[in-house]
């Protein structure tokens, strides 16, 4: 089974965890999209969903399906989100960012009662920064100056776009994507970094995935966050 079959075995698989209604948090990245063209069928079919997009390209597809949309502002009460993630570890952490969304993926992450995670076999490690770099969105007012302080933590690479030019977020801000090598405390590097001036987010996820939707080939594995103690 090829990549994007697996990607599509996932999102779909995160169907079942919706509640009959309410409001979903519709992640970024091409995994996601099969999830929101799922629920768009169902909101086709009769169901009482809206959402809360984490992107401009999720606002933009969902727009298109159909799927009602809240505003931008908040606050809002979110029963589901499901979005992707580019390495999770054994102790479902997650690194996500590769989009250039986490800063909006957060906030809807947070505001979430539950939050789902669909994923390829591809996206697994032991530990975080194993296979991926942290991303970390900043400022564009003294990102050199910025970039420095990241040095602390990594190997900074400013993110470019297929021009050349700085990639800028959905917020217009830029991203430094640091190579810090497998992170044996994700939780603490995190903490460390949002302290650092000019950092907006990191694409650090702590304990943030209650369930994590694997699909390996053409097997499905759920994997649960297990409660503290």
């Amino acid at each position: 089974m090829d990549a994007e079959a697996s990607k599509r075995l996932a999102a779909r698989a995160a169907l079942d965890h919706l509640p009959p209604s309410g409001v979903i948090g519709l992640g970024t990245g091409s995994t996601v999209r099969y999830f929101i063209e799922g629920l768009a069928e169902r909101v086709r079919a009769g169901a009482s969903y809206q959402g809360v997009p984490t992107s401009e390209w999720s606002r933009k597809l969902a727009s298109e399906l159909g799927i009602p949309l809240l505003d931008d502002a908040g606050p809002w009460h979110i029963e589901l989100c499901v979005d992707g993630a580019d390495e999770v570890s054994d102790n479902l952490d997650l690194i996500k960012g590769g989009g250039g969304a986490h800063t909006r993926e957060k906030l809807v992450n947070f505001a979430a009662r539950r939050n789902v995670i669909v994923v390829d076999g591809s996206k697994c490690s032991h530990s975080l920064g194993e296979r991926w770099a942290v991303p970390v969105e900043v400022l564009r007012f003294a990102h050199e100056t910025t970039k420095a302080r990241l040095s602390a933590f990594g190997a900074p690479k400013l993110r470019l776009s297929s021009s050349g030019a700085p990639w800028t977020t959905d917020s217009g801000n830029y991203i430094y994507d640091v190579k810090t090598g497998p992170i044996a405390n994700p939780v603490q590097l995190d903490i460390e970094l949002r302290c650092t001036p000019g950092v907006v987010e990191t694409g650090l996820f702590c304990g943030r995935a209650d369930i994590v939707i694997v699909a390996d080939g053409s097997d499905i594995i759920s994997r649960t966050k297990t409660p503290p103690g």
